[in-house]
């Protein structure tokens, strides 16, 4: 018997093995200011057209004052029109990402001030601040096998990690992201 090889048995070649951005989750932290805390709303709206969410704390700091509870930040979370959004954002920081910012599966970045993004002004009622942007990606296909609920099935590790040296790779090659 003769056995053929398949023609799609390279990895790179399996269009269920590309990646995607999953999603992205843009983070103001405020602390326990109230007056801060609406402005970091106010801000992720004008950003993103979204609804921001408060981040609570789950543990008592008292070297920061903050108790069990208190709001502390800001969150917003981006499923659709990733892309377009992380462009903008991008551009802030010169299209550069920090090597040690890459985790498998996960980018992670800050902006020091959103002035820098591009068509944002000034507003003296936000004043300046700062936020934290990460990034999440997935295989194109396969992973809704895991997150169903009826009939849900195990993924493989090697289908739902991607590596830094191929995320570094799609970073390089479809945002235009220069990983320093």
């Amino acid at each position: 018997m003769i056995f053929m090889k398949n023609e799609h048995s390279n990895k790179s070649e399996n269009i269920m093995r590309n990646v995607v951005i999953n999603k992205m989750v843009i983070n103001v932290g405020t602390g326990d200011d109230k007056q801060k805390q609406e402005s970091a709303k106010r801000l992720l709206e004008l950003l993103t057209k979204m609804k921001p969410v408060d981040a609570i704390s789950k543990k008592r700091i008292p070297a920061f004052k903050i108790s069990k509870g208190s709001k502390i930040g800001a969150y917003v979370t981006v499923r659709r029109g990733v892309e377009e959004l992380l462009k903008r954002l991008l551009a802030a920081t010169d299209n550069k990402i920090n090597e040690s910012a890459i985790t498998d599966n996960a980018v992670s970045f800050g902006i020091h001030e959103y002035i820098d993004i591009d068509g944002i002004k000034y507003d003296p009622k936000i004043g300046m601040m700062g936020m934290n942007v990460n990034l999440s990606f997935r295989r194109k296909g396969g992973m809704r096998v895991s997150e169903k609920k009826r009939r849900g099935a195990y993924v493989p590790k090697k289908h739902r990690v991607i590596g830094k040296e191929e995320l570094k790779k799609y970073l390089q090659e479809k945002l235009n992201i220069n990983v320093v």
